[in-house]
C-alpha cells in the first residue's frame, strides 16, 4: 500500500464542509498571538487581536495579518497609514481575550507606550514591530494588510501561542539531545518528564481520567504532575504525594523495572505492615509480589483493585505503566485513577492500552534522543 493510499484509507477528505469544519482544519495550524494596533485620523487609538500574522519577505522587510471587513475597527485600519504588531507573551492570554472583544475604549486599564507616530506599544510583550502599510488586498470577507517593518523590538519574555482552539505554551522541541539531567540511567528523566507532560494532556482529554505522573523518589513513588479529568478524582491533587510500592499501580509499575536495590528497603518495611492488606485477605509476601512484579514485567500494566485514594474519602481503580529509559529502568510511571464505581481498570483494557501505546512512544523517543 502506497504512502498516499494510507493516508486516503485512515484520514478520507472531506469534499463538503462547513465553516466549522474548515476552522478546526485550520486550528491544526499553531501560530502566535498578536495585538495590531494603529491610531485613525482624529488621533484615536484602536486595537484587535489577530492570529493571521506572518513574515512576508526579509529583504525588503514585508509582514502582514489580516482583519474580518465586519470587524469594528475596521475603517479604522483600512484608512490608517500605519500598524504596530505586539507579539504576546504568554502570560498575556486575559490581553488577548481582552482585545479579542468589543469595547469602545480597549486602551482604558491596558499599560502601553507610545511608539512611531504615537502608534500604542503593550507593555510586557515578547516583540514588536513598528510597520508603514505598502498594500491592501481584498481576501474574501477580510482584507490584507501587507506592512514595512520600519522599528523592531524584542524581550526575553516567551510567546503566547494558539491552536486548535485554545492558548498554548511554547517549549522546545524534544527530539533533539536529551538535556543533562541526573547521572547514569535516570539522566534521561528531564526529557521524559516534558514528553510525558505533553500525552497527559491528549490521554486526559481521550480517556476522561484523572492521571498522575509519578517518579522515584528518595521516599519511594512520588506525584511529581497531576493532569485532572472532567470530574477529577478527588478535588484536592497534591504534588509530592508518596505512594507505597506494593499496593499502589504506581508503585508497582516502577519496582518492576528498578533494581532491587533501589526498591527492597521499601517493600521490606510494607511487607511487614498487614494491616495494608484489606480485611478477609491473605496478606502480601515476597513471594506473591514477586509473582505480581513478573506479570507487571510481561504486560508493562500494573493495575491496582479498589482501595481508598489519599484522603480515604473516595475508592478508586488506578492502572500505571512504566516509561523506560534507554538502558530498560524505569524513569517515570504514567497513572490513570479513576472512582471503582466507574473505572474499570481491566489490565487490557482501552485505557491500559491506550497508556501502554503512550509509554511506549515516549520510551522510543528517549532511546532516539
Amino acid at each position: 500500500m502506497t504512502g498516499s493510499a494510507l493516508l486516503d484509507h485512515e484520514h478520507p477528505s472531506i469534499r463538503t464542509f462547513d465553516k466549522r469544519q474548515l476552522r478546526d482544519v485550520l486550528g491544526s495550524f499553531v501560530t502566535g498571538v498578536t495585538v495590531v494596533t494603529t491610531r485613525d485620523a482624529e488621533g484615536g487609538m484602536h486595537g484587535l487581536t489577530a492570529n493571521s500574522f506572518s513574515s512576508v519577505s526579509l529583504d525588503p522587510p514585508l509582514v502582514l495579518w489580516s482583519q474580518a471587513t465586519c470587524a469594528g475597527s475596521h475603517s479604522a485600519f483600512k484608512d490608517a497609514g500605519r500598524f504596530t504588531v505586539n507579539i504576546l507573551a504568554e502570560h498575556q492570554y486575559d490581553l488577548a481575550n481582552h482585545f479579542a472583544a468589543r469595547s469602545p475604549d480597549k486602551f482604558s486599564g491596558v499599560d502601553y507606550d507610545l511608539g512611531v507616530d504615537g502608534l500604542p506599544l503593550l507593555r510586557d510583550c515578547s516583540a514588536w514591530l513598528e510597520c508603514k502599510v505598502v498594500s491592501r488586498y481584498p481576501g474574501g470577507d477580510h482584507v490584507i494588510f501587507v506592512g514595512s517593518v520600519d522599528c523592531i523590538r524584542q524581550s526575553t519574555r516567551r510567546p503566547l501561542v494558539f491552536g486548535g482552539g485554545q492558548y498554548l505554551v511554547a517549549d522546545p522541541h524534544d527530539l533533539g539531545v536529551a538535556p543533562v539531567g541526573t547521572k547514569g540511567a535516570m539522566k534521561s528523566q528531564p526529557h521524559a518528564v516534558r514528553l510525558a507532560s505533553r500525552a497527559m494532556l491528549r490521554l486526559a482529554h481521550t480517556l476522561d481520567k484523572t492521571l498522575a505522573l509519578v517518579a522515584w523518589g528518595n521516599h519511594g513513588p512520588t506525584v511529581i504532575a497531576w493532569q485532572a479529568a472532567t470530574t477529577p478524582v478527588t478535588a484536592d491533587l497534591p504534588l509530592g504525594l508518596v505512594l507505597p510500592v506494593t499496593s499502589s499501580a504506581s508503585g508497582l509499575a516502577l519496582a518492576a523495572f528498578l533494581p532491587p536495590e533501589a526498591v527492597d528497603r521499601f517493600v521490606t518495611a510494607e511487607l511487614r505492615d498487614n494491616e495494608r492488606q484489606a480485611s478477609g485477605e491473605l496478606p502480601l509476601t515476597a513471594e506473591s509480589l514477586a509473582r505480581v512484579l513478573e506479570s507487571v514485567r510481561a504486560s508493562h500494566v500494573a493495575t491496582r483493585r479498589p482501595g481508598p485514594f489519599y484522603d480515604d474519602r473516595v475508592l478508586a481503580n488506578a492502572i500505571s505503566v512504566p516509561i523506560l529509559s534507554p538502558s530498560g529502568l524505569a524513569v517515570l510511571a504514567l497513572t490513570a485513577i479513576g472512582p471503582a464505581e466507574h473505572f474499570d481498570a481491566a489490565a487490557e483494557g482501552p485505557c491500559a492500552e491506550a497508556l501502554r501505546a503512550a509509554a511506549h512512544e515516549i520510551s522510543a523517543a528517549l532511546r532516539e534522543a
